[in-house]
């Protein structure tokens, strides 16, 4: 399911739908459009949601 921007808070864990190979990755912070999310394999990556949806991936169900 793509994130809406206002679901996204610090801990939620998401997927780059673009980039599989970076693995999941934990937001960080949410500042606007701008979200700071931690993936397993790429780190830190600071993203702009007006340009990309992010996976969010129910934590539950993995």
């Amino acid at each position: 399911m793509s994130a809406i921007p206002s679901l996204l808070t610090p801990g939620c864990t998401v997927r780059h739908p673009a980039c599989p190979d970076w693995g999941l990755g934990q937001v960080q912070s949410v500042v606007g459009d701008r979200v700071t999310v931690n993936f397993e394999e790429r780190g830190k990556v600071v993203l702009n949601l007006s340009v990309i949806a992010l996976d969010l991936i129910d934590t539950d169900d993995r």
